[in-house]
Formats: C-alpha cells, sequence, structure tokens
C-alpha cells in the first residue's frame, strides 16, 4: 500500500505575495519539504529575507519584487521561474488585501482595487502557469488562498468577500476543467490569522518587535469567537499547503478547505463569559 509522501523535492513552485504572513510561511515549508521557490512580493525586502531562509533548507529562490496588481508583471514572473528552474509544479496564488468600510461608502477605484488584488492577480498568475504545467507532462498543484469571508456574509468587506467567493468557484471550474491534464486546484480559507499586517507591519521589512498586541479585551474576544481559542498561526497554514502539493493529496481537488479553528463551522456560536456556548444576544451573559 502507497501511504504517500510530503516530499517535494525536485518540485519548483512560484507564491505571489510570499513576502510576509502567510504567503511567507507558506514558502518556507515548501522549501522545507524539498521545493525549490519563486518568491513575488511587492517589498523588494521582503523577497530577500525569505529567500534567506529558503537556503537554509538548501533549496533555491528566485526573488521577483512585483505589484500583483499589474499583470504584465505577473505573467512575467511565471515567465521568470520557467527561465531559472525549467519547470513549475506548485501555484499559489496567496497574494492580497483588504480595508474595511461599508459598501455604500466604497468608492468604484477602490472595488477595482479590490478585485484586481485579490481576484484578477490569481486569474493572471493562473492563466500563464497553466500552459506551462500542461507542456511539463507531470500534472500540478493550484493552491488559491481564499477566505472564510467567501462562505459567509462579511459586512464592511462586501467586494473582498465577493472576490473571495469568486475564487471559491474558479477553484472548482478549473479542477474540473485541468483534471485531463492531472493538475489539482485547491484552496486554503482562513479566518484569523496571526501576520504582519494583522499585527500593523503593513509596509517594509517583515519586525516582529514592532507588532502590535493585542489587549486584553481583543484576546478575550479571540478566545470566545474561535472554537479553538485562539488566533490561527501563519505556519499553519504552510503544513495544509504543503500537504496539497504532495502525493498525500494526489485525490483531492476542487476543495475549499477551511483553516480557521472552528469558526466558519460554528455558525455563529460564541463562548459566554462563563464558557458555555451561546447565540447573540444571548452573548451578553
Amino acid at each position: 500500500m502507497d501511504c504517500g509522501s510530503l516530499d517535494l523535492a525536485g518540485r519548483v513552485a512560484l507564491v505571489t505575495g510570499g513576502g510576509g504572513g502567510i504567503g511567507r510561511a507558506i514558502a518556507i515549508c515548501l522549501a522545507a519539504h524539498g521545493a525549490d521557490i519563486t518568491i513575488v512580493d511587492v517589498v523588494p525586502e521582503r523577497c530577500d529575507e525569505v529567500a534567506e531562509r529558503i537556503a537554509e533548507h538548501d533549496r533555491a529562490a528566485l526573488t521577483f519584487p512585483a505589484d500583483v496588481t499589474d499583470t504584465d508583471r505577473v505573467r512575467a514572473a511565471v515567465a521568470a521561474t520557467q527561465e531559472r528552474f525549467g519547470r513549475l509544479d506548485i501555484l499559489v496564488n496567496n497574494a492580497g488585501g483588504v480595508s474595511r468600510r461599508p459598501f455604500a461608502d466604497q468608492s468604484e477605484r477602490s472595488w477595482r482595487k479590490h478585485i484586481d488584488l485579490n481576484l484578477v492577480s490569481v486569474l493572471a498568475a493562473t492563466s500563464a502557469a497553466i500552459p506551462m504545467m500542461v507542456a511539463g507532462g507531470r500534472g500540478g498543484s493550484i493552491i488559491n488562498v481564499s477566505s472564510i469571508e467567501g462562505s459567509r456574509a462579511a459586512p464592511g468587506y462586501a467586494v473582498y468577500a465577493a472576490c473571495k467567493a469568486g475564487l471559491n468557484n474558479l477553484t472548482r471550474t478549473l479542477a474540473v476543467e485541468l483534471s485531463d491534464h492531472g493538475i489539482r486546484v485547491n484552496a486554503i480559507a482562513p479566518d484569523y490569522t496571526v501576520t504582519p499586517g494583522t499585527r500593523g507591519n503593513v509596509t517594509g521589512p517583515v519586525d516582529e518587535s514592532k507588532w502590535i498586541q493585542p489587549s486584553p479585551a481583543q484576546q478575550d474576544v479571540i478566545r470566545r469567537r474561535i472554537p479553538l481559542g485562539r488566533p490561527g498561526v501563519d505556519a499553519e497554514c504552510g503544513h495544509l499547503a504543503v500537504f496539497l502539493a504532495s502525493s498525500m493529496a494526489s485525490y483531492i481537488t476542487g476543495t475549499i478547505i477551511p483553516i480557521d479553528g472552528g469558526t466558519l463551522g460554528s455558525g455563529g456560536w460564541i463562548r459566554s463569559r462563563d464558557g458555555d456556548w451561546v447565540l447573540p444576544p444571548d452573548i451578553a451573559s
């Protein structure tokens, strides 16, 4: 019986938004299991830092600073991967972002910025990667980083949530379209995860010493809202990406996997201060 393996030796991955947070963790975890990595990120210093971490695992890294809303640069990153490594086996569409405001207060410019960042960049990278994977004849794994906001209402994040819902459907559709080529397409859907962005380190190099820490009140809200009682850790998304890229997931495609500590599954149930599971408005108890 073949029990599969997490070994990614000889494979090449491209990770968008790979310089910080979830993308950084995914890039490093893939390298730790044997893959060479192209790191695409808007902050050059972050690309360089992740390349250093990848070198610690004796893997090669290609740094490609780019704003993924520039689709020409996204396609150039895929082409550069082919030139450097001669193949592409794993594409991680991680780059994205959001700012909160009611939809009625959001400008068309803001809509388009969110759509370009969270959805169009994925279309560009994927459309460029597919011919390379098909020509290679080895199949491949495309991993989209979605959000549980794509599966529930998200007040204040309407356009972002719409992009993630679209990304989920794109994942399922491409899984069917690409199945004859052995290319698997899946998505991971995090909720609140500790990243530089959630700690106020939104620009410049990642520097944990300068991160804003949650107050005791904020920590209590997290404990009560998330069934596992804590925020996610970026490396946990990296672990899931390694699994999806590996032979252990060889029969998994078209899935959207929540990695959220149980938040989506809880369906609005929240811990009371006494530790009981309640539905609002009983949360005050």
